[in-house]
């Protein structure tokens, strides 16, 4: 079922042939849409832009897409140059809304066929989204921290979740991101969201008003996060695999911050493995169980990121970053 909120095309919409489970008519605070509809089930939603209070300031658009999934959303423009000027357009599109329409044609066609970022890249000014995202991380001091492995199957995606875990317990609002996988889905949590590397871009400026914005980067670059950890599993079959692959990690990883994670060494095995490597380990992480929802180890990892909001955590070994190596609660 669907819902319709309209207000100057409400002459327009009342023709729609679709079946509606509710209707709004009239001008609504950006807020008061979202606390009515960010957990009513709905198909579709056909939204009149000039139902939305002061919508000609895209911060009000935004707060939308930042609670909405507006995959679902239909945004129905008037045909004044506020709404119809290519800035605006762009920014809607960097802000990951890609189905906007002017007439019940197009309304029901994109019902029926919704757009994908591919379908609006060409609306897209790319200077424009580049001062949009600068301005974002200046306004909300936004914190977009990349995880990647280096060796195969290092557990970026399980250390994320968990990671998210740690920071919401701590008081932060967070969200999830991964690049060109699907892997998310399998831990039934809210905010972790999946992206193609194309969107990457749109996604972070849709999640500009969060805290933390946690990026699981595979095979992508690092461009647009504030701080990223590589990841290593320290076996002996990792590494070897990973020194084959490239002789010339370990130079590359130079001045990086290398997180170990499910590692088994300990403090001298790491201090060995330093010297070896010729590199320097920012952190070390157990095992851990991805069932528990708190970990001491990783908030030790977060304070020494910055986010220590509320945190338990207490430094042992102080000067010593191998030191913080603690078993999990």
């Amino acid at each position: 079922m669907n819902v319709i909120i309209s207000n100057q095309a409400r002459d327009m919409l009342v023709n729609l042939e679709i079946d509606v489970i509710k209707s709004l008519n009239g001008e609504y605070e950006a807020d008061e849409l979202v606390s009515m509809f960010s957990n009513f089930f709905f198909n579709k939603m056909i939204l009149d832009i000039t139902a939305i209070k002061n919508y000609q300031d895209v911060r009000n658009i935004q707060k939308l897409s930042m609670s909405l999934d507006m995959d679902k959303v239909i945004l129905v423009l008037n045909n004044t140059p506020e709404s119809n000027s290519s800035i605006y357009l762009s920014k809607l599109v960097s802000m990951g809304i890609y189905n906007f329409a002017t007439n019940l044609d197009s309304i029901m066609y994109l019902y029926n066929n919704p757009n994908s970022y591919r379908d609006v890249a060409h609306i897209q000014q790319l200077d424009n989204l580049t001062s949009v995202v600068t301005d974002k991380i200046e306004n909300y001091n936004m914190n977009v921290l990349g995880v990647k492995n280096i060796t195969e199957h290092a557990g970026a995606t399980t250390l994320i979740y968990m990671l998210k875990n740690q920071l919401e317990l701590q008081g932060y609002n967070v969200v999830a991101v991964e690049v060109n996988k699907r892997d998310f889905s399998n831990f039934n949590s809210q905010n972790m969201v999946s992206c193609s590397a194309s969107e990457l871009a749109s996604t972070l400026s849709k999640y500009s008003g969060y805290d933390i914005i946690l990026v699981d980067l595979n095979e992508t670059s690092e461009e647009g996060c504030s701080d990223v950890l590589y990841l290593l599993e320290p076996s002996y079959i990792k590494l070897n695999k990973l020194i084959r692959r490239d002789r010339m990690i370990f130079n590359k990883l130079k001045n990086k911050k290398i997180v170990l994670n499910k590692s088994l060494l300990d403090q001298k095995d790491i201090t060995d493995f330093e010297y070896e490597s010729r590199s320097k380990v920012f952190y070390n992480i157990p095992p851990l169980d991805d069932k528990k929802k708190e970990h001491s180890v990783l908030s030790g990892l977060l304070n020494m990121l910055g986010f220590n909001k509320n945190s338990t955590f207490v430094e042992e070994n102080k000067g010593k970053v191998l030191g913080l190596f603690k078993s999990n609660n």
